[in-house]
């Protein structure tokens, strides 16, 4: 079976990518029966032997979850788990072992996996696994992509609209607001329209939000 490593990762980016999954198993019949029944579903996937080849990957930019078996040859998983965490690998991982253990899965999950399993696992226990984990995952990234587009409008408003900002999120009325910094009332409101409507807001509450979500503190 073809590696992900190996596979035409030089212009993958540009495809249309909705969602995919990574194996990493140093098994190659096992992996290519998740290979083959993950593709059977019509998702994308691809596989490895081993961590490294999955680290030296080009990951997409889609809904992604990781399979990865806990006793990989010459490596641990479970160490491969704290070494992601450290690299702000953020993908839901998803364990499976053959030799699995109550101790094992414990650690695994206190570690923030997202499931795990030991071989042999049901064709379907292991689809319903992946899809919950994409669609957890996609929503990660829907989060991530606002976040971001919220920063980029908070980095367009003035030092005067901010400090408005901290004040409306404190609570405080526009004449409060103006006693404070030493403006008219007037001004304060053409600072505190121009603020809103840089960040698409149309209430105090909706605003108070976003202001929770950039960090802004009254």
């Amino acid at each position: 079976m073809v590696q992900g490593s190996q596979s035409d990762s030089g212009n993958h980016h540009e495809e249309d990518i909705l969602s995919i999954v990574y194996v990493v198993d140093d098994d190659e019949s096992f992996r290519s029966a998740l290979g083959n029944l993950f593709r059977s579903t019509g998702l994308r996937v691809e596989t490895f032997a081993s961590s490294k080849e999955f680290l030296a990957f080009p990951k997409y930019d889609a809904p992604s979850c990781l399979i990865l078996d806990v006793r990989l040859r010459g490596e641990s998983g479970l160490t491969f788990q704290e070494d992601a965490t450290r690299a702000d690998l953020r993908i839901p991982i998803l364990f499976i072992t053959g030799h699995g253990d109550i101790e094992m899965s414990v650690r695994a999950m206190k570690a923030g996996a997202f499931d795990f399993f030991s071989k042999p696992v049901r064709d379907q226990d292991m689809l319903e696994a992946v899809t919950y984990a994409l669609r957890r995952d996609g929503e990660r990234l829907a989060a991530e992509a606002s976040i971001a587009a919220l920063r980029i409008a908070y980095d367009s408003l003035t030092p005067r609209e901010r400090e408005v900002m901290g004040f409306v999120v404190a609570g405080l009325m526009n004449k409060q607001i103006a006693s404070a910094m030493g403006l008219s009332e007037i001004t304060v409101k053409i600072h505190r329209g121009q603020m809103m409507k840089k960040l698409d807001s149309r209430s105090v509450p909706d605003l108070v939000r976003k202001g929770e979500a950039l960090g802004v503190r009254p």
